[in-house]
């Protein structure tokens, strides 16, 4: 391979944090806001949120649920009433105390001390207790089971420690509640929107993840049962890209979700609740980036394919535009993993080879330039985003086609990209995943060895609880290790637990994580 050279100035082998943050700055992603914590989404990323939004939002329709919204501001004592859930979010609960601000002694604001609020407002955190109230008052029977509702709003964490798109104050993302009769038919939609998820992130971001249930020390503060969808990022770290929870009747009867029983009396409903965020962005380009920026999978991709005019700002700029404009047409009337084909004719004044590396950063899946030497010739001069770089020559790996021969294409195009950047992050987990450690001192051994980029290790244990699994959480806390999850359909185990000795009865995935 020859001279290579880079669209960004930091590589991921060199320093895998500043890198990230390059991609996020260079891609256009996002920005500070100047509010700790918060992030400007700028269009770009905030197209990628939109596409992710609604081919999730088609997924989570499909099975029975409706769209709701409930208020930013929850009354603290909605939390109070579940004393599990308020601890596990009193840290970063943010709370609003007054409605009004006046002048103070030295000229600023201050709030007013006689608006002061007769009860504290916590900016949502989650939003199990306020639905909850609202199932109380619209569950009156059986006949209104099962409810499935879904949100899509921001919440606020006072993160201690932010990363845009990893852990961020405020963040973006849907969370669905629902409430059934029966403890059987809660855990099955708990498992059945875990598989949303999953199909989600594989086929539409093209994010290979390891679904399974979280240890008891893991648990969403309240839940009977988590479970996740795990992903590996290219540093080995991993993600926790999406969370299903089984809550047995713990808020039902907080919150006094009853219903009348079909043979009489009265009942307390199990619920569930699910939620994916904004941190899909995070996991994307940690997945797919690469040294020139994002790489984004095809149906997550604000516009698929950009066609990029080399103008001159010369008279022979308008016949090159009408030919750009036709191809436009072409590619715009074909369909590809089933919508039609989003293109964008980027006419904007500026050198073609700047506006080109703009959208190599970015991650379009397909970039078109056209000069005038390709009008002449009838064809038009391809980039495919998975596929940079010609090895050979160290140059980018550009195809010539006719516009006819690249609209019949288009659509096997972006499918095959959609499935190679799948295949590549597959396979690069599926190396990454060590299994053979039959003891603590041999996961010590591996995370503590000169490994930059160190991946997960698969072993098996006894389920440990209580103050046996504390002092396993204390172990691999030592080494800023978690267990990430039980994955589900796992082979039986045949072996001891590395931690207590005991016979073992799941396998588990132990990481660093994000």
């Amino acid at each position: 391979m020859t001279n290579i050279r880079h669209a960004l100035n930091v590589k991921r082998e060199d320093d895998f944090a500043a890198w990230y943050q390059a991609v996020i700055s260079e891609a256009g992603l996002a920005e500070e806001s100047g509010v700790r914590g918060c992030m400007v989404i700028k269009p770009w990323g905030y197209g990628i949120w939109e596409r992710i939004q609604r081919l999730l939002d088609d997924r989570i329709k499909a099975t029975g649920h409706d769209n709701a919204y409930f208020p930013l501001l929850i009354p603290l004592s909605n939390f109070e009433r579940e004393a599990e859930h308020v601890d596990g979010f009193a840290k970063e609960m943010a709370v609003v105390t007054h409605h009004r601000l006046i002048a103070g002694p030295d000229g600023g604001l201050i709030p007013d001390p006689e608006a002061k609020l007769e009860e504290p407002l916590v900016v949502r955190p989650t939003s199990e207790t306020i639905i909850g109230d609202a199932m109380a008052r619209w569950i009156q029977s059986w006949r209104d089971l099962p409810l499935k509702l879904n949100q899509w709003a921001n919440v606020m964490r006072w993160e201690m420690r932010t990363r845009m798109f990893l852990r961020t104050s405020e963040f973006l993302w849907q969370e669905g509640h629902t409430a059934h009769a029966t403890a059987e038919e809660a855990k099955e939609h708990t498992l059945t929107m875990l598989e949303v998820y999953r199909a989600h992130a594989e086929e539409d971001l093209s994010l290979p993840v390891i679904a399974g249930e979280k240890p008891e020390n893991e648990r969403f503060p309240g839940a009977v049962e988590t479970w996740s969808i795990e992903a590996m990022m290219q540093d080995g770290k991993a993600l926790q890209a999406g969370t299903s929870h089984y809550l047995g009747t713990n808020f039902a009867e907080a919150s006094g979700i009853k219903y009348q029983a079909k043979e009489g009396g009265e009942q307390y409903c199990h619920t569930t609740s699910w939620g994916v965020s904004t941190r899909m962005i995070g996991g994307v380009i940690m997945t797919h980036g690469d040294d020139d920026g994002l790489r984004v999978p095809p149906k997550i991709a604000p516009w698929q394919v950009v066609i990029l005019p080399m103008l001159r700002e010369k008279p022979e700029d308008e016949a090159l535009l009408a030919y750009c404009r036709d191809l436009h047409a072409k590619l715009a009337a074909e369909s590809a993993l089933g919508e039609p084909v989003r293109v964008l004719l980027d006419d904007k004044p500026g050198k073609a080879a700047a506006k080109r590396w703009d959208w190599v950063r970015k991650g379009a899946p397909l970039i078109i330039e056209v000069g005038g030497r390709d009008m002449e010739n009838g064809v038009v001069s391809l980039l495919r985003r998975d596929q940079l770089w010609d090895l050979e020559t160290g140059k980018p790996a550009f195809q010539s086609p006719t516009p006819g021969q690249l609209a019949d294409n288009v659509a096997p195009l972006l499918g095959e990209i959609q499935a190679s950047l799948f295949g590549e992050a597959q396979a690069r987990r599926n190396r990454n995943v060590v299994g053979g450690c039959t003891s603590f001192d041999q996961i010590r051994e591996y995370f503590s060895e000169d490994r930059k980029f160190p991946g997960w290790v698969e072993v098996q244990w006894s389920k440990p609880t209580g103050a046996a699994l504390e002092k396993v959480v204390e172990q691999l806390k030592e080494l800023k290790l978690t267990i990430r999850n039980v994955p589900m359909n796992a082979p039986d185990t045949t072996g001891t637990c590395i931690f207590t000795g005991e016979p073992a009865v799941e396998w588990i995935y132990i990481a660093k994580a994000y």
